[in-house]
């Protein structure tokens, strides 16, 4: 990254001269090494996610998706995305990104909001975030954009304001972020507190009012597209599928044979247990508007989902209208989005397998 925001606690390096064509061949190394450990793969999504993807270079991008798609079966329909920052938005970097093999682009707004875009520390103006929202438009057929609310002292008048503008750019795919001070950040050294709960749950519930009024739906917690625009790649996480995780901040889950394989950089490998699974699965798949489906739970655990969730719970959360749940699948209910860490914590620490492991 070019600078550290001061609310980020993801892996990221603030660097001047960057080994970039080491760092790339380390890429290209690392997935072959999984490509051998697991055999050709069917690849249906890539995504280059932060840290500032947008700083590697065209070529570079290219050469790694080149690589994917000689190692395994990289489907000609594949979503491939890539985060963008409106500051490193060279004349042709969009452009040369589309050439090089994306085919959807995700750019970090953050803000409309000149001030508070100050304040979450971004180095782009919101000029320079509205010409580059303008150049994605132009150049992708597939795009998204990202913002972040509960910001301190943010009104839901303010919020109006920014929502319409949001979604009045275009994007086919809205990410919104509820900001939370993580320990170890820059705004937690400072005291800085996000909005309180009370008004950030008003702001969702407000979300969710203005950008289904433009045709919008949500389809995760914190994740909105116009029909046919869900973020694949994202899905594949929540709905737990396997996925190779390449670089120093990522992370995997893969099978060898029946043994499911977390990972991470650099080539590190752990066995998780069905039951760590399962709590990861519930984790990840409550997030969605569809939530779990069953059948799918027990295919990537080996565990009956009706058996792991105590049933007594599941009836005090259907009673309080938190959750709707079938013989196929369980979601949270609108009401319950907006308490869905409490629906999860219910869910995990009341199972009965869990606490007789």
């Amino acid at each position: 990254c070019r600078s550290k925001c001061p609310y980020c606690d993801f892996y990221s390096k603030v660097q001047k001269n960057v080994p970039q064509n080491e760092i790339i061949q380390t890429y290209l190394e690392d997935i072959s090494y999984y490509a051998e450990k697991t055999g050709k793969q069917n690849i249906s999504s890539i995504f280059f996610g932060g840290g500032t993807p947008s700083l590697i270079d065209a070529a570079n991008i290219e050469k790694i998706v080149n690589h994917i798609a000689n190692v395994h079966n990289l489907f000609a329909d594949a979503e491939i995305s890539l985060e963008a920052n409106p500051n490193t938005d060279k004349p042709n970097l969009f452009s040369d990104l589309k050439l090089a093999g994306i085919n959807r682009l995700s750019l970090g707004i953050q803000s409309l909001n000149a001030d508070d875009l100050k304040f979450l520390g971004r180095t782009h103006s919101l000029n320079d975030a509205l010409k580059s929202a303008e150049r994605v438009l132009q150049t992708f057929d597939n795009h998204s954009a990202d913002i972040i609310y509960a910001r301190p002292k943010q009104t839901t008048s303010q919020w109006q304001d920014e929502l319409n503008k949001l979604c009045q750019l275009g994007f086919k795919h809205l990410s919104l972020y509820q900001l939370t001070i993580e320990d170890g950040t820059f705004f937690a050294h400072k005291n800085i507190k996000a909005a309180d709960e009370e008004i950030a749950s008003q702001l969702y519930e407000l979300s969710n009012e203005i950008i289904s009024s433009y045709g919008y739906h949500r389809y995760e917690v914190s994740n909105y597209a116009q029909t046919g625009f869900e973020c694949s790649h994202n899905k594949l996480y929540w709905q737990g599928d396997d996925y190779f995780g390449i670089g120093n901040g990522a992370h995997g889950r893969l099978h060898y044979g029946q043994q499911i394989i977390a990972t991470t950089h650099h080539r590190h490998e752990e066995i998780i247990t069905p039951l760590e699974r399962a709590e990861e699965l519930i984790i990840m798949g409550m997030r969605l508007n569809q939530g779990i489906n069953k059948s799918k739970f027990k295919q990537c655990c080996s565990i009956n989902f009706d058996e792991y969730i105590s049933q007594q719970t599941i009836k005090e959360l259907e009673t309080s209208e938190l959750i709707t749940n079938t013989s196929d699948y369980i979601c949270a209910t609108s009401k319950g989005f907006l308490v869905l860490n409490k629906i999860i914590e219910e869910l995990i620490y009341n199972s009965p397998i869990a606490i007789n492991n």
